[in-house]
Order: structure tokens, then C-alpha cells, then sequence
């Protein structure tokens, strides 16, 4: 099997239209980490991901009549755009069909490349069931985003190109994933050549479904995926993906949110350049590994996959950036509700910046403050911080890794009401496009009184709402029906320590 692919890597004519992207050394990083760290800068391709191609690998292979019926796909961004430029170098019509949730300026890079496209659902589910339809009806041939072996070959040029570049042993890779067409394509390459290279996969902890599969020895369909990465957010990897991943991967991590954002942060200080989400999975992984591993002296490869984000999608990644880093602390403390009392609190928290600090009146004897503090030196130091507060007796949570508290409450703090009866907090996640937020709304009605109501648009594909509602217990199963049909994403948070202390 691998040596099938190693073949089929080689031949790839995928330079008729990608690029060698730069294998470039990371000088901040290699100096933090203690490690050599390189980074393979996919984000340089023309559509600015490796996406490009598989697509190519996989169109340039159509026959005459398989060119004059055109190509179909669904992709919600970079395999949209791969398809859409392989198709404009071949003369072939392209129809890609994308949810509606897709940013605009995704859907108006596809558009500027020739192709067309049809707007469908709210899910690359969706829009992948409607364009796997309109092939079989129109004769296109359907180009999957990586569950074919010509995708996975063309994906896999980026590990011959890794193998040419670096002077000397590599000891790991760290790979991003989806679906699993370029960790397979690269593992089998490199797995041909020298097996003594760590092949290492990386995805979102919200969205691991190639660890889940690799854990039950099958593929794994998740009942749900987070969209934060949502370049690789996948329900289920692929048939032969996950095949050549069961020979050639030797380990899969997860990463949170806030890990990811951090690796986006990393990137940009050493290349000035952006990362997706998904793009900065690997360094992210990268990361995590060498802190477990405690490794030193190593040269380890992490592959910047891609850079089509979301201009405001930074403002949330930066937030988010210094806690993924332990370079900040968010906190909720009680001091008492007297004059000097902000003083106090800061002498106690030493020489160390405070980041954010959100306080209103609420009650005669004590304040909840809810304060984000710096941190300098990283790992211990929260800890160490924490244990002063408590010795001088402050009351405080650690809510740095609390969703509730990093998406919401930091911006509502002071919104604590009395007499509110029967009240009930859910997170909900909605597909966002214009007019979500009032469909969210109207599918409410007017059957109960909303009690407190938070919605920020982070430039993402999902809106994210807080919401607090009055439920009379004689309207418990009327109420859980409505949440039925709603089909959204949501949490209940009545038991949140963040709701309790500033909102409750």
C-alpha cells in the first residue's frame, strides 16, 4: 500500500499549478521551545492552503468526456477554492456548492476564480448530501475534499518536498486533521522513505474524529463537531484515509481552543503571516508534544496548512491568544465592598499587570470582581498566584478555561438582577448568515419572557447566544419540545460558577 502511493506521489504533476512552498525555520519558536522547529508554509500556495493539489492531482487525470460534464463539489472554503482554480487551469466547469453559513469572503474568492456557486445549508453536511445530488443527476464528477486516492497523492507532495528541503534527520512531523487526506498522503510518503519520523497528527479537541477512530480500531461518526477549527472540523475521516492511517500515523493529539489560538499568535511573530484556525493545528500540537515530552535538541516539522480567515475572527483570536500561552489569568475573587478595597487586591496580586477588570455594585458588604491578570513566566505562575490570593484571603475561582466566562460574562459583568423566578441559562451555538439572530428569535415567540439575552458575532461560521429564559414548571415538557425542534447546539449553564458569581 505505501509504496503504491510513494509512486503515485512522485508522478503527482501537481507543479503544473502549486508551488514548493519554503520549508522555513522558526527562529523565535526554535529559541522558546529549545527545538529546532520548521515550519512548511502551505499558506504561500496561490489559494493560500495545500488544498490546490489534490484537487489538481485528482482533475488533471479526468478524461475528454469527464472534462465536458464539468466537476462538482462541496467545500465551505479552501478545497472550494483548490477545485475552483484546478478547473480555471483546465478549461473544466466547476460548480461548488457551499453553505450558506460560508463567510463572503470565501464564497467571492470561488466566484473570482470562475467557478459557480450554489449556496445550501447550514453544514458542509448539507451542502455535501445536495452536491453529491446534483452530480448524479448532472453527470459531473464529483471531487471529494480528501477520500480519494488521488487527492491523498496530491496532498502527499507536501512530505516528498519536507524530505528534499531538510539537511538532516527529521524526528517528527506534526500534521494537521480533517477528514485525513493530508496526514495519510504524507505519512505514506514518509513512512516509505524513512520510518524512524514520527508522523503525528493533530486536531481540535471538539473535533477529533480521526483519535476516535484510530482508538476503536473504526471509524467513528461524532455526534457533533466544534467549527472554531472549521477547516478540519470533520463528523467522520475518510475510508482510505483512515486505512493509511492506521499504518503510517504513530500518535494523534488534541487541542483546545485556546492552544490553537496561541500556535495563530506563534506564527505570526516568526512569519508575519496569519494563520486559520485549522492552519495553526500542527504548532499547536507541536507544542503540546514538547512540553509532555520535555524534548530538547529535536528537529520537528509542523505544516502551516493554511491563511484564509476571517479578518474578524482576530479580535476573538487574540482574546484568546494569551490564555492558550498561560500568559494570562482570568479570575473571579470577592473583596469587600469598602473603600481601598481595589487597592488591597492589587497589592496582593503583586507586580503583575491587570489585563481586564470588569466590578459593579451588587450587594452592601461584598464585591465579585471578575479581573484577567498577566502573567510572566508561564507554567506555575497561575498556581503560585492563586495560592498568594487564597493565604491573603480572597476568595477566588479560576475561570481562564470557563467558556461561559471567556465568551459572555467578561462583557456582562454588572447585569446581576433580583426576583427573577424560574429561570433558565442555556449556550447555544446557530449558524451564522444575515437574519440569523432574528430566526433565533422568532422561533422563541412570545411563549416565555427572556431574562437576559448575550450575542456576539466573532466572524465564525456559528453564532454564539446566552440565554436566559423564564420556565414555569408547569411548561417543562412544552419547553424541552421547543428545544428539540430547535436543532441547535446548546448548554445548559445554570450550574456555571461564572453565571452564579456575576449573574445569578
Amino acid at each position: 500500500m505505501i509504496n503504491d502511493y510513494l509512486k503515485m506521489i512522485l508522478k503527482a504533476p501537481v507543479y503544473d499549478i502549486a508551488r514548493e512552498t519554503p520549508l522555513d525555520k522558526a527562529p523565535e519558536l526554535s529559541r522558546r521551545l529549545n527545538n529546532n522547529v520548521w515550519l512548511k508554509r502551505e499558506d504561500t500556495q496561490a489559494v493560500f492552503s495545500y488544498k490546490i493539489r489534490g484537487a489538481y492531482n485528482m482533475m488533471v487525470k479526468l478524461s475528454v468526456v469527464e472534462r465536458q460534464r464539468g466537476v462538482i463539489t462541496a467545500s465551505a472554503g479552501n478545497h472550494a477554492q483548490g477545485v475552483a482554480m484546478a478547473a480555471a487551469q483546465l478549461d473544466i466547469r466547476a460548480t461548488i456548492v457551499m453553505p450558506k453559513t460560508t463567510p463572503e469572503i470565501k464564497v467571492t474568492a470561488v466566484r473570482r476564480l470562475g467557478a459557480d456557486t450554489v449556496l445550501h445549508g447550514n453544514t458542509y453536511d448539507d451542502a455535501s448530501e445536495y452536491a453529491l445530488g446534483l452530480a448524479t443527476t448532472s453527470g459531473a464528477t464529483y471531487v471529494p475534499p480528501y477520500d480519494h486516492p488521488d487527492i491523498i497523492a496530491g496532498q502527499g507532495t507536501v512530505g516528498m518536498e519536507i524530505l528534499r528541503q531538510h539537511v538532516g534527520q527529521i524526528n517528527a512531523i506534526f500534521v494537521p486533521v480533517g477528514g485525513g487526506g493530508l496526514i495519510a498522503g504524507i505519512g505514506a510518503y514518509i513512512k516509505a522513505l524513512d520510518p524512524t519520523i514520527k508522523i503525528i497528527g493533530v486536531e481540535a479537541d471538539d473535533a477529533a474524529s480521526m483519535k476516535a477512530a484510530l482508538a476503536a480500531g473504526k471509524r467513528v461518526r461524532l455526534s457533533h463537531v466544534g467549527i472554531f477549527a472549521d477547516g478540519a472540523a470533520v463528523r467522520q475521516v475518510g475510508v482510505e484515509t483512515f486505512r493509511i492511517a492506521q499504518v503510517c500515523v504513530d500518535e494523534m493529539l488534541t487541542v483546545t481552543i485556546d492552544e490553537i489560538c496561541a500556535a495563530v499568535k506563534d506564527t505570526f511573530e516568526d512569519t508575519r503571516a496569519i494563520a486559520e484556525p485549522a492552519g495553526a493545528l500542527a504548532l499547536a500540537g507541536l507544542k503540546q508534544w514538547v512540553k509532555r515530552e520535555a524534548a530538547t535538541d529535536q528537529n520537528l516539522v509542523a505544516i502551516f496548512s493554511g491563511a484564509n480567515v476571517n479578518f474578524d475572527r482576530l479580535r476573538h483570536i487574540a482574546e484568546l491568544a494569551a490564555l492558550g500561552e498561560q500568559r494570562e489569568a482570568i479570575i473571579a475573587t470577592t473583596i469587600p465592598e469598602r473603600p481601598g478595597s481595589f487597592r488591597n487586591f492589587c497589592h496582593a496580586i503583586g507586580p503583575r499587570a491587570i489585563t481586564e477588570f470588569n466590578y459593579r455594585y451588587a450587594h452592601n458588604d461584598k464585591a465579585v470582581v471578575f479581573a484577567g491578570i498577566q502573567l510572566r513566566h508561564g507554567d506555575g505562575e497561575k498556581e503560585t498566584l492563586l495560592a498568594n490570593l487564597a493565604e491573603k484571603g480572597f476568595e477566588v475561582v479560576d475561570i481562564s478555561a470557563n467558556e461561559l466566562a471567556k465568551m459572555h460574562v467578561r462583557y456582562m459583568v454588572g447585569g446581576r438582577a433580583d426576583g427573577i423566578d424560574n429561570e433558565r441559562i442555556l449556550r447555544f451555538e446557530f449558524p451564522e448568515r444575515p437574519g440569523a439572530l432574528l430566526h433565533f428569535l422568532t422561533q422563541i415567540g412570545e411563549r416565555w419572557n427572556i431574562s437576559l439575552f448575550h450575542y456576539r458575532n466573532h466572524g465564525a461560521a456559528y453564532g454564539r447566544v446566552l440565554l436566559g429564559i423564564q420556565i414555569p414548571p408547569t411548561h417543562e415538557a412544552e419547553f424541552q419540545a421547543f428545544l428539540a425542534d430547535l436543532n441547535m447546539v446548546f448548554v445548559e449553564e445554570h450550574n456555571n460558577p461564572a453565571y452564579k458569581l456575576f449573574l445569578g
